[in-house]
């Protein structure tokens, strides 16, 4: 379950600071009459009473004429990107945003102002990863990687999620390492979920006959379209010499030399030809997407949806074919029609 993404929006020193410390319950953000005091987001993982678990995001502020103004303005639209809600103080803004907008005026309680919130939040059926490719009793096998990018003890997000995902709808997951595979095979899964990265190997070792699909692959249909990135890989053929391709990354992090975004992606793009790769991480996805000719988006583990969405809108809107990782992979590696999409 996807935490519900509040953001706080406001001209600079109107109270944001002080409203997301009262619903937080404690003092998240400095508080200070100096306008300009919140300088970056500051998000606050919390449980709202009625409304479960949130992400409280407190934004800079807009409508800020200071030297560092327009890069606070541009930090806040980019959280607003990501909310699911937002909650503005007076002089109440406009945003240009595809999300409800609950106005706060000070002075209001907060049980007031957590109802209200409630009731504008969108209604939404439950979303499963795993979509209509398993039934209750059906044997998943998971290839999951354990290379330099899996944490030291853990196992990665995306993997824990349709792990989890299946033992509640009543499957019955089997977990190996590419290594095992042949044995994990002795008896034959309805489904194979693996790395998009080993996607080749792990088609290779499974009888052609097995739905098989990725981690990645599952995410595309929960968090992104999936319809619009099978099309937008489609522009992979087409890539030239010369041609710029984006690689976002919903999150930061420090990279190493088996990354699945910054290395392994475009070794294979220049297999096609010989492109210009960029990189934009967190929140650093541009606004003017004009001469990219596709975007490469992550799987988005740790985003949410509506992060995903927005960036989607921005590439349509402006002409710039856009898939992710894991049908990108798919596409590159000549196994596209071969994925079974959730």
């Amino acid at each position: 379950m996807e935490r519900i993404h509040i953001a706080v929006i406001g001209p600079v020193n109107s109270g944001k600071s002080t409203l997301v410390n009262a619903l937080c319950g404690q003092e998240v953000s400095i508080v200070s009459p100096v306008a300009g005091t919140t300088t970056d987001p500051v998000r606050k993982a919390v449980e709202l009473p009625g409304i479960g678990a949130c992400i409280i995001i407190d934004t800079p502020g807009l409508e800020d004429s200071t030297t560092l103004g327009p890069e606070r303005m541009r930090r806040t639209l980019s959280a607003i990107d990501e909310a699911d809600i937002a909650v503005a103080l007076p002089p109440f803004p406009k945003i240009d945003a595809d999300i409800p907008v609950v106005n706060y005026t000070p002075g209001e309680s907060i049980e007031s102002l957590l109802e209200r919130i409630r009731k504008a939040l969108p209604k939404e059926e439950e979303r499963f990863l795993t979509g209509d490719l398993i039934k209750t009793g059906d044997k998943v096998l998971l290839v999951m990687p354990q290379d330099s990018e899996a944490p030291k003890g853990r196992i990665i997000l995306p993997q824990v999620q349709v792990l989890r995902e299946l033992l509640d709808r009543g499957c019955i997951p089997v977990c190996c390492t590419p290594a095992s595979l042949p044995e994990a095979l002795n008896t034959a899964p309805d489904l194979v979920i693996t790395d998009s990265q080993v996607f080749a190997a792990v088609n290779a070792a499974i009888p052609s006959e097995t739905p098989l699909t990725s981690f990645s692959v599952l995410l595309a249909g929960a968090k992104g379209d999936i319809k619009t990135y099978v099309e937008g890989a489609r522009a992979i053929e087409s890539l030239k010499d010369g041609d710029r391709v984006l690689i976002a990354e919903a999150c930061t992090h420090v990279p190493d030399s088996e990354d699945i975004g910054r290395v392994k992606i475009p070794a294979l793009l220049r297999k096609k030809a010989r492109v210009e790769v960029q990189i934009a991480a967190g929140n650093d996805f541009p606004e003017n997407l004009e001469g990219y000719s596709l975007i490469i988006h992550c799987g988005a583990c740790v985003a949410g949806r509506q992060l995903v969405q927005s960036r989607i809108k921005k590439a349509l809107r402006q002409g710039v074919p856009i898939t992710n990782y894991g049908i990108a992979i798919a596409a590159l590696q000549g196994i596209l029609g071969r994925i079974s999409l959730p």
